[in-house]
C-alpha cells in the first residue's frame, strides 16, 4: 500500500514515451511494467512467477493499480519490456527517478552506499529466467522421451532421480536466495542437459531421438547457456555462462564430444 501511495509518481508512463509509440493497439503501461520489474526483483521471482503474482496476489494488484478481476499479461511481456529499455538506453530511468524521489523525501542521504542499481536489477532478473529456462528444457525432454522412447530413456539415465528433480515445473520452485545455491542448481541442470544430449547424439542411439523438437532445443540451450571445459586435472567442468562477460555461444566447444 505504501508503494502505491508514496511512489506512484515514480512509476509514471511519461518517462518511457520515447520507447513506446502512442499509435497502434492498446499496450500495457510501461510504468506498470517497471513497477512489476522492481517487485519481481524484490521478491526474487522469474518472469513467469511475477506474471502469476500480478494475477493472483491482491497486494500486487493494489500496488500496480488494477482491478481484482484483471486478467494480467503473458510473462514474455516482461523480457520484451527489458529489451526495449535496453535498446533505447533507458535502463536507469526508474532507478534515477526512484533515487531522486527518495532523496526528496529524506529516505536516503548523499554520500551513502546504495543497495543496488537498475543494471543489477535487470541482470538478477535475467539470470533467474535463464536458470528457469535450463531446468524447464531438461524437463521438456524427459516428458517427451518418457512417451516416445521410455525403454531407451531408462537405459541412459536414472529415471527415479530425474523424476524427483524434474517432477514439478521448475517455475513453481522458489529459486534459492543464495547466489552459491543458484549456481549449484544451474550446474546440476547443465550436467543433466549434457548427459541427455550426449546420449541422444551417441552413435548407438536411434537417429529420430535427436530429431524430437525438445531434444534439439535442449542442445541449443546447453550451447548458449553453459561452458564446458577441462580443468587442470583433466576433469570436465560444466558451468553457467555469465551473459555480461562470456556472451552467448553459437557453437559447441571444440575438443569435447557431444
Amino acid at each position: 500500500m505504501r508503494v502505491r501511495e508514496r511512489l506512484e509518481e515514480v512509476f509514471a508512463d511519461e518517462p518511457f514515451a520515447a520507447a513506446f509509440k502512442v499509435r497502434g493497439a492498446p499496450a500495457l503501461s510501461p510504468g506498470t511494467l517497471a513497477l512489476v520489474t522492481v517487485l519481481q526483483f524484490a521478491e526474487d521471482l522469474t518472469d513467469r512467477q511475477a506474471a502469476a503474482m500480478a494475477v493472483r496476489a491482491i497486494d500486487w494488484k493494489y500496488a500496480i493499480g488494477v482491478e481484482l478481476d484483471d486478467p494480467g499479461f503473458d510473462f514474455t511481456v516482461l523480457s520484451k519490456f527489458r529489451a526495449r529499455l535496453a535498446d533505447h538506453g533507458m535502463e536507469r530511468v526508474v532507478f534515477d527517478r526512484l533515487l531522486e524521489h527518495c532523496r526528496a523525501e529524506g529516505l536516503v542521504a548523499a554520500g551513502g552506499k546504495q543497495r543496488t542499481d537498475s543494471t543489477h536489477v535487470i541482470s538478477a532478473v535475467r539470470d533467474l529466467n535463464r536458470l528457469e529456462l535450463a531446468g524447464e528444457s531438461v524437463r521438456a525432454v524427459l516428458e517427451a522421451l518418457a512417451v516416445a522412447a521410455p525403454g531407451w530413456l531408462a537405459g541412459v539415465i536414472d529415471v527415479a532421480e530425474f523424476a524427483h528433480r524434474y517432477g514439478p515445473r521448475v517455475d513453481g520452485w522458489k529459486m534459492p536466495s543464495s547466489k552459491t545455491k543458484r549456481e549449484r542448481l544451474a550446474q546440476v541442470f547443465g550436467q543433466d542437459a549434457l548427459a541427455l544430449c550426449r546420449a541422444a547424439w551417441d552413435p548407438g542411439a536411434p537417429i529420430w531421438i535427436r530429431q524430437i523438437e525438445s531434444v534439439a532445443l535442449l542442445r541449443q540451450v546447453l550451447v548458449q547457456t553453459y561452458q564446458i571445459r577441462v580443468d587442470a586435472r583433466g576433469r570436465e567442468v560444466v558451468s553457467k555462462r555469465d551473459a555480461d562477460s562470456d556472451g552467448v555461444a553459437r557453437q559447441y566447444p571444440s575438443g569435447l564430444a557431444l
